[in-house]
């Protein structure tokens, strides 16, 4: 049986004139925990991460999040790291921006976060309306990318968008204007395109950030392997090599000195 850990965020502080506790926890709060813990312990694909199981305590409350003893160790790992640098940027997107969530609610509510785990080394992590836990904005700019996959929903009642399945990026979701998707005269789903949009790029380590992407165009895209394609742009190879002095070639790359 796998070994199973912890992950404790305690929060306390006050609502109006009662005590932070669970029965003074709003169940928006709570739902707001929960997904920003699930980020913090798998910031990428969820589809196949382990279970994670999920009591509330008093005192003044405690959300405890318990799963593979694997991500516990490097969770705390990564607190660590947060707690020594007092620094986000170095976080995978996922994970900052659950940091961020609990400073913004420690600042508009005064509320205090004390995030350890089950290790007998654990690290406590607080955050409070004295700490500034947030992204360097310089860090990430706006870039143009290009996305290749299969359409497999579109639409949206407020906020239209189309969502891409590629190989690189997963289940991508491109804000799309109600006016693009009206022109589309045939049905778009499960069949394949490319996509040129606009998002946010980390500047340093490349990470897309996957909440920002927006819509530029759409291009016909066939992934098939086109044989006939490829014979010409042989034959177009061979018939260049054929009129090139190879010696004088490498000479000119070289530079004109001597290998």
């Amino acid at each position: 049986m796998e070994k199973i850990g912890y992950l404790e965020i305690r929060i306390t502080g006050t609502k109006g004139n009662l005590e932070l506790k669970p029965d003074t926890l709003d169940i928006r709060e709570l739902m707001s925990v929960l997904e920003q813990s699930e980020n913090l312990l798998f910031p990428n694909e969820k589809k196949d991460r382990p279970t994670i199981s999920y009591q509330l305590e008093e005192g003044s409350v405690k959300h405890i999040f318990k799963t593979s003893i694997q991500a516990i160790i490097g969770f705390n790992a990564i607190i660590a790291q947060i707690d020594a640098t007092r620094d986000i940027d170095f976080l995978n997107l996922n994970t900052a921006k659950a940091i961020e969530s609990f400073q913004e609610t420690a600042l508009k509510r005064d509320f205090k976060f004390n995030i350890s785990t089950s290790l007998d080394n654990t690290t406590q992590l607080v955050i409070d309306k004295n700490t500034r836990f947030f992204r360097s904005e310089a860090f990430w700019a706006e870039a143009e990318f290009y996305f290749y996959g299969k359409i497999t929903d579109a639409g949206g009642k407020d906020k239209a968008n189309i969502h891409l399945l590629t190989e690189d990026y997963g289940t991508l979701r491109v804000d799309t204007p109600k006016e693009i998707l009206e022109e589309f005269e045939n049905n778009i789903l499960y069949k394949s395109f490319g996509i040129r949009a606009l998002g946010k790029q980390h500047s340093e380590t490349g990470e897309i950030d996957k909440s920002s992407i927006k819509f530029l165009e759409m291009m016909d895209y066939s992934p098939k392997y086109d044989v006939d394609y490829l014979k010409k742009l042989r034959a177009k190879a061979n018939g260049w090599l054929n009129q090139i002095n190879v010696d004088e070639w490498l000479n000119d790359m070289r530079g004109g000195y001597d290998a």
